[in-house]
């Protein structure tokens, strides 16, 4: 395991992103989405594809399931409330935290950073997963991608996020998975770490420019 010093000076709060990064929940999209399909009578769709499509909100992934599939996009009202339904049903119980994550929050924290958990995942499900991972007592704050009026990788999450830490950008770090992540760093002007392990819509992330890039979230270390 090589371990990433990350330069702490003048660091104020981090920023954490959930899926791909704190905990593995394709296994809970793969059956909400498909209970979801069933109930409307479509076809199931694998995990690769899940992989590939998760990151950017619920709304976005049933319109790219639908379409996956080959359905009338007329259908998205009733998948929305049949894919709210399942996924509150079962959230967190085909997933896990990532090894490492518990490790790497307790040093950020007890290096005095404020975290918050920033997602595109509704909000509630966000923090009731956090809640049933063990993990929400790392965090002063949860916005999910319902909290603000667009979501990453549009900068108005992190810049509102930082708002509610009382920190700046510059002073704040993110660490997510994907380019999502990035690109909503670079552009609200946050330094940014990326784990290797997440999603990033099935592309290399070391592809993805970043301020570093860890195998496990307690390789992050400050110095």
């Amino acid at each position: 395991m090589e371990t990433l010093y990350f330069a702490a000076a003048g660091l104020r709060a981090a920023i954490i992103d959930l899926d791909g990064t704190l905990v593995d929940t394709l296994g809970d999209f793969e059956v909400a989405l498909n209970r979801m399909l069933a109930d409307l009578g479509l076809p199931a769709v694998q995990r690769r594809f899940i992989e590939q499509t998760v990151g950017k909100g619920s709304e976005h992934l049933i319109q790219q399931t639908l379409a996956h599939v080959g359905a009338d996009a007329g259908v998205f009202q009733q998948a929305w409330a049949r894919y709210q339904h399942h996924y509150a049903a079962i959230n967190g119980e085909h997933s896990k935290v990532f090894a490492g994550v518990e490790p790497g929050l307790e040093r950020l924290r007890d290096a005095g950073l404020p975290l918050a958990c920033l997602t595109n995942k509704p909000t509630a499900f966000a923090r009731e997963l956090l809640r049933r991972k063990g993990l929400a007592h790392f965090f002063s704050v949860v916005f999910g991608g319902d909290a603000f009026e667009r979501k990453k990788p549009d900068p108005l999450p992190l810049l509102k996020t930082c708002e509610a830490l009382g920190s700046v950008p510059a002073q704040t770090l993110m660490v997510g998975d994907s380019r999502n992540d990035a690109a909503a760093a670079h552009a609200a002007g946050c330094p940014v770490v990326l784990v290797t392990y997440g999603y990033n819509h099935g592309e290399p992330v070391h592809d993805v420019p970043a301020d570093g890039h860890v195998d496990r979230l307690d390789e992050l270390r400050l110095a």
